[in-house]
């Protein structure tokens, strides 16, 4: 009897739980991938993100052909027409076990529970595998057994398990037969048709030559580095990660390699504390469904009687509120599919806080566009920015962009890039172009007063709370 492996957000030969142990089973093993375009659109997904997928969906035929493992391409609307879709493909081709790796939205929870209730009914088993994060969602708990709603104390035992588990890889597992012809899709679904250019090369074997280049050449100098945007200084790894090219295992891995090759400590374990920042929100998603629902990780925030969106909000979205840095990150955004992560912060808080526009409509936007869309840190990272989320500090953090902007881009270059209307302004001016002269023509004065709006903000804050 085969056995089935259903791909979708692991798009990997390597540290694969679901195909490790399929591969085992002494059986044929078959593989499937299913696309569902009204599905993504339903989740914000970014042309950027389709392309990515697609493509790396091909790779992935490519690489379990040389396995000797049929990838079937599956077509179908949306979720609940995938699973009809499912069964008869399972019924055709003899399954009599499926593998899935987890995802942690609630759609896609129901959707797996649908599945296993279907499969179940036919006699045919369904395994499925916590893979998405290094420690198995669900296993990092404070000592009352109960979830962690803040980042450090969980970053602390996320450490503890790390150390006292020493978590593996699975191997690449054998070929089950001579090599085959693999399939390929050939088409992007229409509303996704028009993307910026790839951001990244397509295949495994990319992502870790790229895995491997940030730890030795960028990795030491990651935590200097990291919080200025005209400074490669980031991986750029997280198309990867976020469509399960990569694994957060495999990179946590490779940094405790490179610390061991004598890189710099502190550099690197500044990264590694980025793999646990992605596993507590994926935790937080499984804990707390209802983040994953338009619904805000601190119920009471839901109450906040937020601006009208209006055209302050088509402003931020095109990058033309007249705060520069604010619009060179959201330029970055629409152009290429990708932002900075100190600007993420920056844009989003400018959004919630000085604008005072709901964050959702920012999380889909962003989700909208991004490449590296992953519901669970682009869902953390707004809420985080909104003082409506996990976020320790409190509601009264706002970042000032223009403070971010001379701190981080002290010379100007990433604004001079994206914002060529202020490329002749010196270093100190760019920054805040109306101030103290005249604003070049063709930019816009700013949309909103930074500090009244930040007083605004922490005051309706502060009347939720009374």
């Amino acid at each position: 009897m085969t056995q089935l492996v259903w791909f979708r957000n692991d798009l990997r030969v390597a540290d694969n739980p679901a195909l490790t142990a399929a591969c085992k089973e002494k059986a044929g093993v078959r593989a499937c991938f299913i696309v569902t375009p009204e599905q993504w659109l339903e989740h914000d997904w970014s042309p950027a993100r389709v392309h990515f997928l697609i493509a790396h969906a091909n790779a992935l035929s490519e690489e379990l052909a040389k396995l000797g493992i049929p990838l079937t391409f599956i077509s179908a609307s949306r979720f609940d027409d995938s699973l009809v879709k499912l069964e008869q493909f399972c019924h055709e081709n003899g399954i009599s076990k499926a593998h899935f790796n987890e995802e942690y939205g609630v759609n896609e929870r129901r959707r797996d529970k649908a599945f296993k209730q279907r499969l179940d009914s036919l006699g045919i088993g369904v395994c499925k595998y916590r893979d998405q994060t290094v420690a198995p969602v669900g296993d990092i708990l404070t000592q009352q057994r109960e979830p962690y709603s803040v980042f450090t104390p969980f970053s602390r035992r996320w450490r503890s398990w790390v150390d006292e588990t020493q978590p593996s890889a699975f191997p690449i597992p054998p070929a089950q037969s001579d090599a085959i012809e693999p399939a390929k899709l050939n088409e992007i679904p229409e509303p996704f048709r028009e993307a910026p250019p790839a951001l990244v090369e397509t295949g495994e074997d990319a992502a870790h030559r790229e895995l491997e280049g940030f730890l030795s050449e960028r990795g030491g100098a990651y935590k200097d580095d990291r919080d200025f945007p005209a400074i490669d200084g980031t991986s750029q790894l997280s198309p990867y990660l976020a469509n399960g090219v990569l694994s957060g295992r495999q990179c946590l891995l490779a940094a405790h390699q490179a610390q061991g090759m004598g890189g710099n400590q502190e550099g690197l374990t500044t990264w590694i504390n980025e793999i646990a920042w992605r596993d507590f929100y994926i935790n937080i998603l499984y804990h707390y469904p209802r983040v994953s629902m338009h619904r805000a990780f601190k119920p009471e925030t839901e109450n906040l009687a937020w601006n009208d969106p209006g055209d302050r909000f088509d402003a931020w979205k095109t990058g033309h509120t007249g705060i520069p840095i604010v619009d060179a990150a959201m330029r970055q955004l629409n152009e290429t599919g990708w932002m900075h992560n100190r600007l993420r912060m920056v844009t989003a808080m400018f959004l919630t806080k000085n604008l005072f526009i709901d964050w959702r409509l920012g999380e889909a936007y962003f989700m909208s566009k991004l490449v590296d869309g992953f519901l669970a840190s682009n869902n953390g990272g707004w809420q985080w920015s909104a003082s409506t989320g996990t976020d320790a500090a409190p509601y009264f953090r706002v970042f000032n962009p223009v403070t971010q902007s001379e701190r981080f881009d002290p010379k100007g270059y990433f604004i001079r890039q994206w914002v060529p209307e202020l490329a002749k302004l010196d270093a100190k001016r760019i920054h805040n172009p109306g101030k103290g002269g005249v604003i070049p023509k063709g930019y816009p004065r700013p949309i909103v007063d930074l500090k009244e709006s930040r007083k605004d903000a922490i005051a309706k804050f502060q009347a939720l709370k009374e």
